[in-house]
């Protein structure tokens, strides 16, 4: 099976999400969403796979700085803010075939593998 980690190597709960899934015995593709932040269209498809709003997927302090926490704004508002500013996206998020969480707490991607 396919693994990728949307992963931040300096958030503590994404290394560690890493880390478990090494220990699981797995060797996911790791995309480093910030040098390399994934389109409109991933993104799209990431929350299809979480099944969660653009919204449920923002930092809200890194959000609230990038001025996508406003009411009002559309989903699509939202996902065009979120490629302009990947640090606003949660992490880590683990995708396995067509299955997808988000690692919060790390333990929480166990239940797609």
């Amino acid at each position: 099976m396919s693994v990728t980690i949307y992963h931040n190597p300096r958030c503590g709960k994404s290394r560690a999400t890493l880390a478990l899934l090494e220990k699981k015995g797995l060797s996911p593709r790791i995309v480093e969403y910030l040098k390399t932040p994934p389109d409109q269209a991933e993104l799209k498809r990431l929350l299809k796979l979480l099944g969660l709003k653009p919204r449920e997927l923002l930092r809200a302090k890194e959000a609230k700085a990038a001025g996508l926490d406003r009411p009002g704004l559309s989903d699509d508002d939202i996902i065009a803010g979120m490629v302009k500013h990947p640090i606003v996206i949660e992490r880590p998020i683990v995708v396995a075939g067509n299955r997808a969480a988000l690692g919060r707490p790390p333990e929480a991607v166990l239940k797609i593998l």
